[in-house]
Order: structure tokens, then C-alpha cells, then sequence
């Protein structure tokens, strides 16, 4: 019985080490509030209804499919202070691991790093943003940049 406990405790752990921010019906239906409350709600949601995971294997349900993103977001969990350290100088061995997890052409670099330099106050609008936030507006900045979008699309 207690191997079968372990064992469902590490599922459960895997699960929401790949889990996605902002994404499952949870985060649809606790969108734009702020706050350690709705951000409970939201994954209990999805954890009840087991939604999350269904969205990020259809890319339905506002989850991302696209594996450097989700491993960028593994990333940020861990390092996002050192990441906004090198961010907010434009350059820096976290800055260019971002680059590398998202597949960035060595051509599209420099341009990569401005682009976040540039944004770092949208990127991290206070010291309590979250891993979270920051990747969602990384994402988002990407998105409307002609030449980096792609490194960012579903």
C-alpha cells in the first residue's frame, strides 16, 4: 500500500512538473485576477477535472504544444532571478539559455536580447512577478515580433 501511495505521489509531482502557466480551464475561468488565491483556485480547478493535461496534448484550452516554450517555462521555475539579472543587462549565460531552450538562430540573437532588455519592465513589472507571468509576456512580446514569432508558434 505504501509503494502504491509513492508511486501516485510522483505521478502527481511529474504532472505538475510539465505543467503549462496560464493554461486549463482553471486559469480560463481565474483570468486577470491576481493574487495567491485564484492562482490555488485555478490549479485545483485543473487538477480536479484533469483539463490541463488534455490541453496541452490537443493545444486547445489556451495550453501551448510548443515543447521549447513549456521547457523554457521549466527553466524560468528555477533560475528567474539570474534570468532577470542577465535580462535586464542584455546579456548573460541565462539570457542566451533562454535562447537556446526556444531555438534561437544565432542570426536572431542579438535581436532576442534587445527585445527583452528592451521590455524587461512589461516582462517583470514588479519584484513579486512571478515565473509564471514572466514567461506568458516573453511569449506575448515574441508573438508580435516579425523575425522572432517563430520561434514561439504552436
Amino acid at each position: 500500500m505504501k509503494k502504491l501511495i509513492a508511486g501516485a505521489l510522483l505521478m502527481g509531482a511529474s504532472t505538475l512538473a510539465f505543467a503549462q502557466p496560464g493554461c486549463g480551464v482553471g486559469a480560463m475561468i481565474w483570468k486577470g485576477q491576481s493574487g495567491i488565491a485564484p492562482h490555488v483556485l485555478a490549479a485545483t480547478t485543473n487538477a480536479t477535472f484533469g483539463n490541463q493535461t488534455f490541453g496541452m496534448t490537443t493545444g486547445t484550452l489556451g495550453c501551448q504544444t510548443n515543447e521549447s516554450v513549456q521547457s523554457m517555462a521549466m527553466y524560468m521555475d528555477s533560475n528567474i532571478d539570474k534570468v532577470a539579472r542577465d535580462m535586464s543587462r542584455g546579456s548573460g549565460e541565462n539570457l542566451d539559455t533562454l535562447a537556446v531552450l526556444l531555438g534561437v538562430d544565432d542570426a536572431d540573437r542579438d535581436a532576442f536580447r534587445s527585445v527583452l532588455q528592451n521590455n524587461f519592465a512589461t516582462i517583470f513589472p514588479s519584484s513579486d512577478t512571478t515565473s509564471d507571468q514572466a514567461v506568458n509576456a516573453i511569449v506575448a512580446l515574441l508573438e508580435k515580433h516579425e523575425s522572432l514569432n517563430k520561434y514561439v508558434a504552436a
